[in-house]
């Protein structure tokens, strides 16, 4: 991957990150602070934990609701570069409320781009402050071509059926991005992410990753939803957080969509196998029909892999961690968190 550009003037790089507490965002916080960043964090707390942050002289945590704490900032607070990663997380939680999921899906995205693109970074002329939105492989929808390219078509369930709902507002999302780029001149990147996993992920709100090695770890059966046939692509969150800052860094890189993850298919059967095999459990399968699983008309997705073509060829991008040093990351990681238990949701 190419070196990160370096920052062009002499002071301290200002970063901005929304939704900074959650698991994405801790991580890219520790990665902007070891690079010398002022770092300012805005995040309710809805998803995120406070515990997931390190203490740090550079730091700033602001609690609040997005467009409440974007209001309330002055006009001497100026930043050099924004990242939106402040959303509903999981299609479990959207499926438990998908009213608050559509809202906080793309009224923050819109609160968030009117005052990216509405400010100055320092040193600049113009309004617009580098901004990255984080998006998600939920976008694909349920069509049947992989692996995905950013220039597919997409296709999406009908309205009635809610699993859809965090896909459609992601899709929002970027349009939105995407427009106040090619209008208001916003140097914005979009990231689709596909399936991040390391520590200080929780099983809570679907993720399929430490919902096993908790299960593993307690001795517990790891509940496979069908017949684990579905397979998906798992990329380690030391790989993402890197690469985001060289994505927004990089001007050519400004008004496109880049999927990002790992391009390695393992089944959800697989992976229940190699979680027992890494950390020696005795724990057994159990397979749960979708109809117990899920409520009526869940849709499940066959296959989700992306075509990392387009972010090789721009910044070089190639995942560094195996999936087998995740999964013991992870479970050093249950094994010592208050937070580790077993937790029930969609493996996405």
């Amino acid at each position: 991957m190419s070196a990160e550009p370096s920052h062009p003037d002499s002071h301290p790089r200002r970063s901005l990150i929304t939704g900074g507490a959650g698991f994405i965002g801790s991580h890219l916080t520790e990665q902007l602070l070891a690079r010398g960043d002022r770092v300012t964090i805005i995040d309710n707390l809805a998803t995120g934990r406070t515990g997931n942050l390190p203490e740090h002289a550079h730091l700033r945590f602001i609690e609040a609701d997005l467009g409440e704490a974007l209001a309330a900032l002055g006009p001497g607070e100026v930043f050099d570069e924004i990242y939106h990663l402040a959303a509903a997380v999981g299609v479990g939680l959207v499926m438990n409320d998908p009213i608050s999921a559509v809202r906080t899906n793309i009224g923050q995205t819109i609160a968030l781009l009117e005052f990216a693109s509405g400010r100055c970074a320092p040193g600049a002329t113009v309004p617009g402050i580098p901004t990255l939105i984080a998006s998600s492989s939920e976008v694909y929808g349920k069509n049947a071509k992989t692996p995905f390219n950013e220039m597919d078509d997409v296709t999406y369930g009908p309205t009635v059926v809610s699993r859809w709902c965090y896909a459609y507002s992601k899709a929002i999302d970027e349009y939105l991005a995407l427009s106040y780029s090619r209008q208001r001149g916003l140097g914005a990147v979009v990231a689709r992410f596909f399936n991040t996993v390391g520590p200080r992920q929780v099983g809570d709100y679907g993720m399929v990753l430490p919902r096993f090695v908790g299960a593993a770890l307690a001795g517990q059966s790891l509940k496979v939803h069908g017949e684990g046939k579905q397979t998906r692509c798992f990329c380690d969150i030391s790989d993402v957080v890197r690469t985001l800052p060289i994505l927004l860094g990089t001007p050519a890189c400004r008004g496109e969509v880049f999927n990002l993850g790992s391009d390695r298919s393992i089944s959800i059967r697989g992976l229940a196998e190699l979680v027992i095999q890494l950390t020696g459990s005795r724990s057994g399968i159990e397979y749960v029909p979708y109809s117990q699983a899920y409520p009526s008309g869940f849709e499940d997705l066959a296959d989700r892999r992306p075509d990392l073509t387009k972010i090789r060829k721009a910044i070089g991008f190639a995942p560094r961690k195996s999936l087998e040093q995740t999964i013991l990351d992870v479970a050093g990681w249950l094994s010592g968190s208050a937070t580790g238990g077993v937790r029930e949701g969609l493996q996405l």
